[in-house]
């Protein structure tokens, strides 16, 4: 009853905001720049920021094209990977009763770090962002403006092109802007992941076992706790995720362990009877979401640390939410693209049906790999 009406206030605290921010600015809804409020979606515009996009885009316009090329490319391996990965959890979702999903939540300070989570966020939307707008000036599309956008609660920017212009551009132009965005988040990803592995890991090292979640009535619930670090397990010391896994491995349900536990800065020592894994029947299982903790071997932890943290969400997120972006659903860029070449290379009375079948196909999946997380975020 807590869970429900916290929510029912939340809720309510939302739409009240929205209805004191629509009295107040609806009538700028048309203005190019400003705020303009409409029904839950807010858009502050500016035109600064075109003059930096247009010096960009214009230094090296050959070298624009073709990373927009490699986008195109990109963008349909992308989409068939996203299309099959979301199948085929789609079709674990129905086998496994609603208990698997292939689609988790980007809720910052719920569903993800708050601090970490809202970089990780800043740094998906300006790269991505930024690629379309620098991409359809190197091809010679007009911009209209750059911003900030509120859908609801959830916050984005964007570059708005000028969708006259843009629709009446040749096919591998739209192709191009629209591939751009995400192979831009790619990109960010392989750098963030290449400065994880070999700026700031050599710097770290392992320290025992992470308690970063605990299954609701699992065989620890009300003994381990979210942050628990892991230290020994029957007095075996553990540093590493293999080293807790190997040891599970030798255990077996109904068994009693004893856990050394890293509890705010005090050791404590604690029992669990395991259940049996749901995944390897007749194995131990302590119900938790276990992750690798780490040290700093030079010291300066309130450095390091912060920034391992900062890049392994900048990875997550920029590599998570640009292959999703190419899901061929509308208004998404992988539906964009698809949509465009439909238009373009297949009858109208072909065409529609096609488009339609494939919306139809998208929403269906996208749904049952939602289903899951959004019935974990109102338990």
């Amino acid at each position: 009853m807590a869970m429900v009406s916290t929510l029912v206030w939340v809720l309510v605290a939302i739409a009240t905001f929205w209805a004191v921010l629509y009295v107040l600015f609806k009538d700028r809804s048309n203005e190019e720049e400003g705020l303009s409020v409409d029904f839950f979606i807010a858009m502050w515009r500016t035109k600064r920021l075109l003059g930096f996009i247009d010096r960009l885009a214009q230094r090296n316009r050959k070298f624009w094209k073709v990373y927009a090329d490699v986008g195109i490319v990109l963008g349909f391996m992308g989409m068939v990977y996203v299309f099959y990965a979301l199948l085929k959890t789609a079709v674990q979702t129905i086998q496994g009763g609603g208990q698997n999903g292939g689609v988790q939540l980007v809720i910052p300070g719920l569903t993800i770090p708050l601090w970490y989570g809202l970089i990780g966020l800043a740094v998906v939307m300006v790269v991505h962002e930024l690629s379309h707008g620098v991409t359809a000036r190197a091809d010679g599309l007009p911009l209209k403006s750059v911003g900030l956008v509120l859908l609801a609660v959830i916050p984005g920017a964007f570059v708005e092109p000028d969708e006259e212009a843009l629709s009446k551009a040749p096919l591998r132009t739209r192709l191009r802007v629209y591939g751009a965005g995400s192979l831009a988040n790619i990109a960010t990803a392989l750098i963030a992941l290449l400065i994880i592995n070999f700026a700031i890991s050599p710097l770290l090292q392992p320290s025992g076992v992470l308690v970063s979640g605990v299954l609701e009535n699992g065989p620890s619930y009300g003994i381990l706790q979210k942050g628990d670090v892991i230290t020994a397990m029957d007095g075996t010391h553990i540093k590493t995720l293999d080293q807790f896994i190997e040891f599970m491995n030798t255990t077996k349900p109904g068994q009693t362990i004893t856990l050394t536990v890293l509890r705010d800065g005090k050791t404590i020592n604690v029992n669990v009877k395991l259940g049996n894994h749901p995944e390897k029947p007749g194995k131990g299982y302590l119900g938790i979401y276990p992750a690798q903790n780490v040290v700093s071997k030079v010291g300066a932890e309130w450095l390091i640390l912060p920034l391992f943290f900062s890049f392994y969400w900048i990875y997550v997120l920029n590599i998570g939410i640009g292959l999703m972006n190419l899901f061929p659903l509308v208004p998404l860029d992988g539906g964009r693209m698809l949509d465009d070449v439909f238009k373009r290379y297949l009858p109208d009375g072909i065409a529609n049906p096609v488009r339609y079948l494939t919306i139809g196909t998208g929403l269906l999946l996208l749904a049952l790999n939602l289903w899951p997380a959004l019935m974990n975020l109102v338990k």
